[in-house]
């Protein structure tokens, strides 16, 4: 378990151990110490195995306690007087009262445990700085955490964000689309990551809402990075969208941007069709989609038909496969594959007729649309 090199940032004459980085590895679920010149590491299994993993550590402090009290450097170097005595049966040997858990202290640790997800050794770092009170032990975690994310915010700034998720939400008549990104295809698995488009885009649905217009007709609207950042991060969490991107940061150790939005608001007589490519269900919202590509299509009809759904997902597929870069009319001559123009261009699934054509029989008109590719535009800035 020890690792025989010694800690370059560890007091040399320090015998007491100490956690290197509170929150450094909250995500891996392991916690290092300096003990002795040497480095422990401890894999915290939670669950059935969460007493082995408190036993653990209380006997590493315990040991340490001892030979501090017996004035005993651990590598061999006296630093004061040792007074022998008999040695103690490794059952009398116990933790000082302030490291005792007890069953009510443990209920508080699980509580505080699957409230915030940080590790066990920082939950009872927490419990004890604020007298086991749940309610502060929670806030001085969020604290602790907000700083480490911010720190290693600033030391991963302009590393690549080539990765990431797009984000589909759609309440009623408003439809959001978000990207987040970060650095590996790796963590826009993780549920953290995804906890944090969720927020993304709950914030810019929450945002969209507040706006106040009588529609007469759809609108449209975009939110860059920076205006992103500063959107409220949601009605159950304090702060904004920057500070959520922070603790993400802190807690999956990569470089993350929340790169862009777009929201469309409908009234009754149009219909917004999407479709989201290598879409994965949110296990957090279930009107929340995730992929790679994303599109939201705005149609006007004049009756509501019971195809609209399955219509508005073709038209959304074709976007994303297509890539238009306008809408064009029904008049447009027919185009090739290099055509921009949507309504000109060969229909995705059907290339032999134009999805003008494949429209137009429908009885709906497409008026707009927005496609959303994650990772879009970054190659292009890096040649710049």
């Amino acid at each position: 378990m020890a690792d025989p090199r010694a800690d370059p940032e560890s007091e040399p004459e320090s015998v007491f151990p100490r956690e290197v980085g509170l929150f450094a590895d909250s995500y891996s679920e392991k916690s290092r110490f300096c003990f002795c010149g040497h480095v422990l590491s401890i894999t915290q299994n939670f669950g059935s195995r969460l007493g082995v993993a408190a036993r653990v550590w209380d006997a590493a402090l315990s040991l340490c306690n001892y030979f501090e009290s017996q004035n005993v450097d651990f590598r061999g170097k006296k630093a004061g007087p040792l007074l022998l005595q008999a040695p103690q049966p490794w059952h009398t040997f116990h933790a000082g009262t302030w490291l005792s858990v007890s069953a009510s202290s443990k209920e508080l640790l699980m509580k505080l445990r699957r409230k915030t997800g940080h590790s066990f050794v920082n939950c009872k770092k927490a419990l004890q700085a604020c007298g086991e009170d749940l309610k502060q032990a929670e806030s001085w975690l969020h604290e602790q955490a907000q700083k480490e994310g911010w720190s290693k915010a600033a030391k991963l700034h302009g590393r690549k964000t080539r990765q990431g998720l797009i984000g589909l939400l759609q309440e009623g008549n408003t439809t959001v689309l978000v990207e987040v990104n970060c650095e590996t295809d790796f963590v826009s698995r993780n549920l953290k990551f995804q906890q944090l488009v969720q927020q993304v885009a709950l914030g810019t649905m929450l945002h969209c809402q507040s706006l106040k217009d009588q529609l007469s007709t759809y609108s449209k609207g975009f939110l860059n990075s920076s205006e992103l950042c500063g959107l409220r991060a949601g009605p159950d969490r304090e702060g904004c969208l920057k500070d959520q991107l922070a603790l993400a940061i802190g807690k999956l150790g990569e470089n993350m941007t929340l790169k862009r939005a777009a929201w469309v608001k409908v009234p009754s007589g149009f219909y917004v069709g999407s479709y989201v490519h290598g879409a994965t269900h949110s296990p957090l919202l279930h009107n929340l989609v995730l992929g790679k590509y994303g599109a939201v299509v705005v149609c006007e009809t004049s009756e509501q038909k019971a195809n609209l759904e399955d219509l508005g997902r073709r038209l959304g597929q074709h976007v994303v496969g297509m890539a238009p870069l306008s809408v064009g009319s029904l008049d447009d001559e027919p185009g090739g594959e290099a055509e921009t123009k949507m309504l000109s261009q060969p229909y995705l699934l059907d290339p032999s007729i134009t999805l003008g054509q494949y429209v137009q029989p429908q009885g709906v008109s497409v008026v707009d649309f927005v496609r959303f590719e994650c990772g879009e535009g970054e190659e292009a800035e890096e040649v710049e």
